[in-house]
């Protein structure tokens, strides 16, 4: 006869798969939770201007202080939402989160206003 070790024989002695406990589940929900948090997390809101821009005239991009160089962003005003490329630094005036390239603006509605609230979300 063999010594138990720590319940294994007892707990496993039908063979198959052992039972999952409401813990593995409760770590697993919170797994999931904290995934989507982090997710979630470069989504931001603010001001936003537009500018001359660089880049290829028509091309919709934009200037962002942290997004890597390259990324696509997708810009939301009034309903109305555009992907734009990060193609340049900036803006640089307190409270703002993005300059946008004229034709973005133009897609956008924000011709008139010139500096209006946005979100930004990641794609």
């Amino acid at each position: 006869m063999q010594p138990e070790l720590c319940g294994f024989q007892t707990a496993y002695s039908g063979g198959g798969r052992a039972q999952k406990s409401p813990q593995v589940y409760r770590t697993l929900l919170v797994c999931a939770v904290a995934l989507a948090a982090v997710s979630s997390a470069r989504a931001e809101s603010g001001l936003a201007s537009y500018y001359g821009g660089i880049g290829h005239s028509g091309e919709m991009t934009c200037a962002h202080r942290t997004r890597p160089m390259g990324s696509m962003v997708t810009v939301t005003y009034q309903g109305h939402s555009i992907r734009c490329r990060v193609n340049d630094r900036g803006p640089f005036i307190k409270g703002r989160v993005i300059d946008v390239s004229i034709s973005a603006a133009r897609a956008l509605g924000m011709m008139e206003a010139g500096v209006v609230a946005v979100s930004l979300g990641s794609d």
